[in-house]
């Protein structure tokens, strides 16, 4: 006859007397450590921080947070923002925007999305701009737009050079023409910027795609990219899906934009301070001073 637990394993008189530890383990703070993308290497991220969010086995240039950037740039205690105020709204009304929106303030961006301001680097003085990752991946929508033309206008007016960091994954699909038409409005305003003689230098970082490569990003009077940057305006896979053919190894990499003439030179996150200020004194000269803003 078949009955319940016919298969089941007798159970062996020693067990139940070797009791389990339920001592709760040692408490481990989240997002203690990143994996490389490039080499897959386990780095703690206090470590990170100390290389300038560098890998120290591969040299793979993690993101970087926009103020973070601006610190390691600029200057110690020189930087001065602007239009801080200037934040995104939703003037199209489009439908689960403004939860977006909400969600990006909560990451470590805060209501950043692009910070501008003006500084000294290497003792010289000029506008900077630097775009924020973390918030909706630096798409430009109308208050990054905004607030990098009035940068520039500003840099024009008082003579001053530029210097921007980008980052971005294209247009913001929920503003629709409105952020597609900051791609002319800020090409407008570098091109103003141009005609009155000064220096705009851009410093491309991963990934550096859509409107903002098609516009501000690539109009620079010095281009300059970090290692390993994705820089385009449609990405790798849209691309091979469109002409159906593989696409060289490191396609729209820096190192491969550079070899096409497309960069000027590939930039070091440690060393980028000290180029940057070569390439402000060779262009603008003026005299030094660490004079806070």
């Amino acid at each position: 006859m078949i009955r319940r637990g016919l298969f089941k394993h007798p159970k062996n008189d020693l067990e139940g007397e070797i009791g389990h530890d339920r001592t709760p383990g040692p408490f481990v703070p989240e997002n203690l450590c990143v994996t490389c993308p490039s080499c897959r290497k386990l780095l703690f991220r206090d470590a990170l921080a100390d290389t300038s969010d560098v890998c120290p086995r591969c040299g793979w240039h993690f993101r970087m947070s926009a103020r973070r950037r601006i610190a390691l740039i600029s200057d110690e205690g020189t930087f001065r923002e602007q239009d801080a105020d200037v934040v995104s709204q939703n003037p199209l009304h489009f439908p689960g925007y403004d939860e977006k929106i909400k969600r990006a303030r909560r990451t470590e961006a805060g209501k950043d999305e692009v910070v501008c301001g003006i500084c000294r680097i290497g003792g010289l003085k000029c506008c900077v701009f630097a775009m924020e990752p973390a918030f909706m991946m630096g798409s430009m929508g109308t208050a990054v737009g905004e607030k990098i033309t009035r940068l520039f206008e500003h840099a024009t007016k008082a003579g001053l050079p530029v210097v921007g960091f980008t980052v971005s994954g294209g247009a913001r699909m929920q503003e629709g023409i409105l952020a597609l038409m900051q791609m002319a409005k800020t090409s407008g305003a570098v091109r103003r910027h141009s005609d009155a003689g000064l220096l705009y230098i851009a410093v491309l970082t991963n990934p550096t795609t859509g409107g903002v490569t098609a516009s501000f990003a690539m109009e620079a009077d010095i281009i300059l990219a970090e290692p390993g940057a994705l820089v385009g305006f449609a990405g790798p896979r849209v691309i091979e899906q469109t002409i159906r053919q593989k696409l060289p190894q490191g396609f729209q990499r820096a190192e491969f934009l550079l070899e096409k003439g497309f960069v000027d030179q590939i930039s070091n996150r440690k060393t980028q301070k000290q180029l940057i200020s070569r390439l402000l004194e060779f262009h603008v000269g003026g005299e030094r001073t660490d004079e806070r803003l």
